[in-house]
């Protein structure tokens, strides 16, 4: 809220109107103070300060146009007012426009340069926009200054520690540290024992201190302040860490059996205490013998006996791995395939699991040793329970041993899975796992009805109700997941449980949902989903503003930094690469081809004007168009009467969804101009994402911008160059390039030749170079593919060809599932026979029975 500046010509009363008008906007009692702006504005008509107070409240009620005009018209009647000016600030902030939003608060700073509100504004707005160079400056004149309560703010901790972290993210660590110190210096009394902020702030000082590069003088601080520290375990991690660092290691093998005694599951405390003990990594005798003394200390464990697997071999690993894996299947652990599926990557020791887990499900594995202390452990003996409950987790290990991809035999994991069902039909467990084995075959009805039994089960697990509905998108069942996902919802939630899972930030649900809704062909829906996770995204890092206050005030300094550092890569979360590259794609589709929008408006309608006339098409369309607009309306008009019943006269305004279909969205003029809003972030935050860098590509490319193209091209090509679509990437470039309609400007010709050359060459024949990659790969299905859409390209009259060399990579022995399905859309996109579609999918079908992939009523075009 900014400082209130009142005119001298206003009366006592005014004044106090005022007063009222700024106590409303803070209490959000927006009615009261709309009247009360109304009162002083009749005698005082011009009065700048009121003017803009009126605005703020304006905006607060979503009314950002007027709040704007009236703002503006304030600023010309009290040009000179900082009230005006700081209210100005707000607006802009409001709407997320940062730059201006700092030149309206140092123009009112201008004005009154002691207001210590709205140097802390202008503080803020720095460090959301990292320029921390003038976030310093601002943090200094606010410790200079006097806040209204009239306390010396020299001695605040808060305004001290902000400075400080300021000079810290700006990499002025010396800084930071005198800043810290000195405020300490201040202190007229030792902090209580339970000052938490204080101590917070030591620890944080010596972080700076270790960051610097002088350890020791890092441990001799925490030494010195150690027994006063609340955060008891990050002091004795630091300590143990600075003692490692220094060589002392006999020091620092204590100071990590003390951490092991507070908690020996945490793996980073065994792996110091390796090095701090001199054990290398390849002296498997000490190592075991270390873990076995920390099995021995703590008989309910679980790391001390599961690390040693990672480095045992042979027999060892063999007697270890029985003795780990009896222990965890005599308990029931559902998690012990997760827990060393990691050791898959050896085949030898795969091999060996596989075989114990076959000699548990026949009998013939040898009992455990100290099979008496295991039933000591766990409470009393029931022998013959625990044998029931052994023989039904090794099924379960087993199935998901034979479902999993580096050991994957789906026949026999659905033989294992089905044994397991028979001995306890009500497991939910060996159901999920059921239904993942029928994604894996490629049938996702089958795999979203069991997961919907497994779900049946236990109606009041989330987990596994978010299970189903997973699944159920991925059978393209929107309305059925959705009504499973209102399960656990809000019943109230305006948009219904789809709104609520969006305001609850559910991005796994609105991802999926969107793919789903693209699969269908509904365009608008799909990348209606999309921006919103790009727009939860953007919420995490508006959030962040209201920390930059919050954790100086509470004093937790440490988190704060953390999570500067977290939001500085926000980006390079999967859900937001994933997103926003299903985004490009729709959008590139619509470039392609801008029916796609007619059609994924008015559902699927383009499909069935193909016979029409060209006047009987034109009225399909109109009719299509009339119908959709009658639906728009009703939905407008519900949601207007919800709205009208559930608003109050001071409620903060709802924001209205304008495009509940996304129609907008898909009918966008200008698709390369909005798929490029979802690709700047990803290629800044995501380079190293192949997928990115592949859809940048295509982006550029029908853009006609062919250096951006180039270097997204390099970039993949750095990441891994043997994906077959480097290849087809690689070949249309420099197809694009003999085929431009004007000449590049020579130094743009001359960075793509002196790039580009060395990786094809200008005069290069390509299609011999494509005739070559293709006899290279001739045994994988998806290079096959790509090369078959590369002479395509370059030379049509091979679509007989082509269309029946894709129908023979089904034959490769090492075909997969997914580089069939890539085929059959490929045959799609050819827009190929009819007769050609349909020995594809008889031929997928043979070799894959049970995928609906290939199924002739859902395929057809």
């Amino acid at each position: 809220m900014p400082q209130q500046q009142q005119p001298l010509q206003m009366s006592s009363k005014e004044r106090t109107l005022f007063q009222g008008l700024v106590k409303h906007y803070e209490t959000k009692q927006y009615k009261k103070g709309l009247k009360a702006a109304e009162q002083i504005l009749r005698k005082h008509p011009t009065h700048g300060d009121t003017q803009a107070m009126k605005a703020l409240i304006f905006n607060a009620q979503g009314k950002e146009e007027e709040a704007f005009e009236l703002c503006k018209v304030a600023l010309k009647n009290a040009m000179k007012s900082h009230v005006c000016w700081h209210v100005y600030g707000l607006l802009w902030k409001s709407i997320k426009n940062y730059e201006e939003a700092i030149k309206a608060y140092r123009f009112a700073l201008k004005l009154e340069p002691d207001s210590h509100q709205i140097l802390r504004d202008l503080a803020l707005l720095q460090v959301q926009v990292r320029d921390y160079q003038s976030y310093i400056q601002s943090r200094r004149a606010i410790l200079q200054t006097k806040s209204p309560s009239r306390q010396n703010n020299s001695a605040s901790r808060q305004n001290w520690t902000a400075l400080a972290v300021a000079q810290h993210l700006a990499g002025d660590l010396y800084d930071a540290e005198r800043t810290l110190t000195t405020f300490e210096e201040t202190l007229r009394s030792t902090p209580a024992k339970t000052d938490n902020e204080h101590y917070e702030a030591i620890l944080y000082k010596n972080t700076i201190i270790a960051e610097t590069g002088e350890t020791e003088r890092a441990l001799d601080h925490l030494e010195a302040v150690f027994k006063n520290l609340l955060d008891r375990t990050v002091a004795m991690e630091l300590r143990a860490q600075y003692l490692l660092q220094l060589d002392r290691k006999q020091e620092a093998e204590k100071a990590y059996r003390a951490l092991l005694d507070r908690n020996s599951e945490y793996r980073a405390y065994y792996e110091g205490l390796r090095k701090a003990m001199g054990i290398e990594e390849g002296d498997t005798e000490s190592l075991n013998s270390l873990y076995d003394e920390y099995g021995k200390k703590n008989p309910r464990g679980d790391t001390s006996r599961r690390v040693p697997l990672d480095f045992l071999h042979g027999e060892d690993f063999r007697a270890a791995a029985d003795q780990y894996l009896q222990r965890m299947l005599h308990k029931g652990v559902p998690s012990t395939f997760a827990n060393i599926k990691a050791l898959y990557s050896d085949s030898a020791k795969r091999e060996v699991i596989q075989d114990l887990a076959h000699g548990y499900v026949s009998g013939a594995h040898a009992p455990l040793a100290n099979g008496e202390a295991e039933k000591q452990v766990n409470g009393e003996d029931k022998a013959e329970n625990e044998k029931s409950s052994f023989d039904v987790s090794a099924l379960y290990f087993l199935a998901q041993h034979y479902n999993y991809h580096l050991s994957r035999d789906l026949a026999k994991a659905m033989e294992y899975v089905d044994r397991g069902i028979d001995a306890r039909p009500e497991d939910v467990n060996f159901h999920m796992t059921k239904a993942r084995i029928w994604k894996h075959r490629g049938n996702l009805q089958k795999a979203s009805q069991t997961m919907e039994k497994a779900r049946s089960l236990d109606e009041r697990d989330r987990y596994i109700n978010s299970k189903a509905a997973k699944y159920q998108l991925r059978n393209n069942e929107n309305a059925t997941a959705c009504e499973n996902m209102g399960k656990f919802t809000k019943k109230d939630t305006v948009g219904g449980p789809v709104g609520d899972l969006i305001d609850m930030q559910c991005m796994w649900y609105v991802y999926e949902d969107g793919e789903a809704y693209s699969r269908q062909g509904k365009l608008g829906m799909a990348l209606k989903r999309f921006t919103s996770v790009q727009a939860i995204f953007e919420i995490w890092e508006d959030d962040q503003y209201d920390f930059h206050a919050f954790s100086m005030r509470k004093g937790q300094i440490r988190a704060y930094v953390d999570m500067m550092k977290w939001e500085d890569s926000l980006r390079e979360h999967p859900f937001f690469s994933r997103a926003a590259i299903s985004a490009v794609k729709i959008y590139l589709r619509l470039f392609d081809d801008p029916s796609l929008a007619d059609e994924s408006t008015h559902g699927g309608m383009n499909g069935d004007l193909k016979g029409m006339s060209s006047s009987e098409r034109k009225k399909a369309k109109k009719k299509a168009k009339q119908e959709q607009e009658k639906r728009e309306q009703a939905e407008a008009e519900k949601a207007d009467a919800k709205k009208t019943a559930r608003a109050s006269a001071d409620d903060e305004p709802k924001k209205e969804d304008k495009d509940p279909t996304g129609a907008k969205l898909v009918a966008t003029a200008e698709p390369l101009v909005e798929a490029m809003k979802f690709l700047s972030p990803l290629l800044e935050f995501s380079s190293k994402s192949i997928n990115a860098q592949q859809v940048g590509f295509e982006v550029f490319i029908r853009r006609k911008k062919h250096l951006l193209a180039l270097r997204c091209l390099l970039a993949a090509r750095a990441i891994d160059s043997s994906l077959p679509f480097i290849h087809e990437q690689t070949i249309r470039l420099r197809h694009s390039l003999r085929s431009l309609d004007e000449p590049l400007p020579p130094q743009v010709s001359e960075v793509i030749n002196a790039e580009f050359s060395s990786i094809i060459p200008p005069d290069a024949d390509l299609l011999k170079f494509n005739s070559e990659y293709l006899h290279d790969n001739s045994e994988s299905a998806a290079c096959v593919q790509t090369s078959l859409k590369v002479r395509q390209l370059l030379d049509p009259k091979t679509a007989d060809e082509n269309q029946k060399d894709v129908i023979r990579t089904i034959a490769l022995p090492a075909v997969s599932l997914e580089d069939a399905i890539r085929g059959r859309d490929l045959l799609k996109e050819w827009k190929a026979e009819s007769r050609y579609h349909e020995t594809y999918l008889a031929a997928a079908h043979e070799r894959w029975p049970e995928a609906t992939a290939f199924s002739s009523l859902q395929d057809k075009s």
